[in-house]
């Protein structure tokens, strides 16, 4: 073989681990994601499963709250057969909302308010939302270095070509205009 072929076969080699090297890190992150989404899903779990203790608590205190139950029970199996992100985020979103519904409830009622079992499950309930939005912010990072990664000149023509499709960001969506809304004061 002359000195041409060794060379053609030297770059035709140098392309291919290139481009082994490309799908492996896209991999990589893709996995990444993967894992961070199910460190997001760990904590939806642990919620909805305190969620039951917490309507039953609430309704020997006010079972005249129907609505207000209804809504979290309804939110709560709705987050739990959600099958994708983007429908996980929505249906968290509304949990989310029927949740602070419940809290403010127990606000008309001092002896809810007051009742140990009630407090605990809120505890619980505030840790495991401390938890999660950590777990957001891990999440919304790799998705941000994933769809990054997928986007950029060369790896963007194996990801297209291999599936790498865009992942959606874990948003807080109408949460966190709640969140970040000043309370008002008023004297």
């Amino acid at each position: 073989m002359s000195w041409t072929g060794w060379i053609i076969l030297g770059v035709i080699a140098v392309v291919i681990l290139w481009a082994i090297s490309i799908y492996n890190s896209l991999v990589a992150l893709r996995q990444r994601t993967n894992q961070a989404f199910a460190d997001i899903d760990v904590q939806l779990k642990q919620r909805s499963d305190l969620i039951p203790n917490l309507v039953e608590t609430v309704k020997g205190y006010a079972a005249h709250e129907k609505s207000t139950l209804d809504a979290v029970i309804r939110a709560r199996n709705a987050a739990i057969a959600a099958p994708g992100v983007e429908q996980k985020v929505a249906a968290e979103n509304a949990l989310t909302g029927a949740l602070r519904g419940l809290f403010a409830l127990s606000e008309s009622y001092p002896d809810l308010k007051a009742n140990q079992n009630f407090q605990q499950l809120q505890g619980e309930i505030s840790d495991i939302e401390n938890k999660l939005a950590a777990s957001r912010r891990f999440y919304n990072n790799a998705v941000q270095e994933y769809n990054t990664g997928i986007e950029q000149f060369p790896a963007s023509i194996f990801a297209g070509m291999f599936g790498f499709g865009h992942r959606t960001f874990f948003d807080l969506g109408e949460s966190r205009a709640q969140l970040e809304q000043a309370p008002s004061v008023k004297f």
